[in-house]
């Protein structure tokens, strides 16, 4: 409903643009002090490509070591326990052309268990560790 100003007895034609004007001044401030922040640099050191390095022509096959929702470990579908585990880690890993260990385990798996298991191939060597999703 509109109001009447003065003689006329018409609608009145002028909008009140002196709230839309706060509003704006307000926003183009807010944007003013927050673009600066969104444009921040983080400095991260990423690995360089090494060109000494000749990439296998044939690479082995992967090897798959499953980790249950129990702690069960599979080795490529064979069932395995830790000092297996730890015996077959050592012979891959001393291959000079390492095959993948792609570890696949349980959305339930304890993390002790992958932490351990990824401390073994760590610590006996091996380079290409990967994880998998078997869903």
């Amino acid at each position: 409903m509109a109001f009447s100003s003065g003689n006329s007895g018409g609608p009145m034609a002028d909008i009140n643009v002196t709230p839309l004007v706060d509003v704006m001044l307000v926003l183009l401030i807010i944007f003013m002090i927050t673009a600066p922040m969104l444009s921040h640099k983080i400095k991260i050191d990423l690995p360089q490509p090494n060109p000494n390095v000749v990439n296998p022509e044939n690479p082995p096959d992967p090897v798959r070591l499953q980790i249950r929702q129990d702690g069960s470990l599979y080795w490529n579908d064979t069932p395995v326990d830790e000092l297996g585990l730890k015996a077959q880690i050592a012979v891959i890993a001393q291959q000079s052309n390492q095959p993948e260990l792609q570890i696949d385990a349980d959305d339930a798996a304890q993390y002790e268990v992958v932490a351990r298991v990824l401390s073994d191939a760590k610590g006996q060597g091996l380079t290409k560790i990967g994880f998998v999703n078997s869903n």
